[in-house]
């Protein structure tokens, strides 16, 4: 006889192999070669680590197939079977995938970005900068919930101007957390985030910088 909790846990993993099970099924065969481009078509936009449940969901294909196309996406750019070891990788990290500009090409890439990109930033990328600063390490949708919009496209315009750095992956969520660089701290001739100024006097009900438990 079993118990309780016995029944509800056996509940609970009978839904995760429903939900394995339906993201295994694809809806539509797809030609040869179709899964790689539309993998990379989506972590080109991806600001985060995509797990190979959630890409075989998106695209309607077996969990299988979309990791042995991860598998050759990733043998593709490091130059296996005799094609060029490309300047970027498909890396796995916080359980997903995503990809980066190889390091030894960081140095290159950031000289690019900061004498191309405008120095003038919108008001936008401002206030997330902002909210970065005073409560780094941060994760994405925390300061989409502190602006109530969506940050996408800014967080990417503050990475590629060097202002703001990925901190770490949450092993758990796989969010990645944000914080401030050394630049920010030239640009604004200040010696530590410790000289950032109180926003006390811009807030009507007087707190010192953001409320941590907000």
């Amino acid at each position: 006889m079993t118990t309780e909790v016995e029944d509800m846990a056996e509940a609970e993993n009978a839904a995760e192999r429903a939900g394995e099970d339906a993201a295994e099924t694809p809806q539509a065969p797809l030609e040869p070669g179709a899964i790689e481009r539309r993998i990379e078509a989506i972590l080109m936009v991806a600001d985060e680590p995509q797990s190979l449940v959630g890409l075989a969901t998106a695209l309607s294909a077996p969990v299988q197939a979309v990791r042995e196309a991860i598998e050759r996406l990733v043998a593709d750019y490091d130059g296996h079977d005799g094609g060029p070891r490309r300047g970027f990788e498909l890396r796995e990290v916080g359980g997903g995938w995503r990809i980066y500009v190889r390091p030894e090409h960081d140095d290159i890439v950031r000289e690019f970005v900061l004498t191309q990109s405008p120095t003038k930033l919108s008001n936008a990328a401002l206030e997330t900068l902002a909210v970065i600063a005073y409560k780094q390490p941060i994760a994405r949708s925390q300061i989409a919930a502190i602006r109530a919009v969506n940050v996408d496209s800014v967080v990417r315009t503050l990475l590629s101007r060097g202002l703001i750095r990925e901190a770490f992956t949450d092993p758990e969520t796989g969010a990645i957390h944000y914080e401030t660089t050394e630049l920010l701290l030239t640009q604004l001739g200040i010696n530590s985030l410790e000289e950032l100024p109180k926003i006390a006097p811009l807030l009507d009900d007087g707190r010192e910088g953001f409320d941590v438990d907000a």
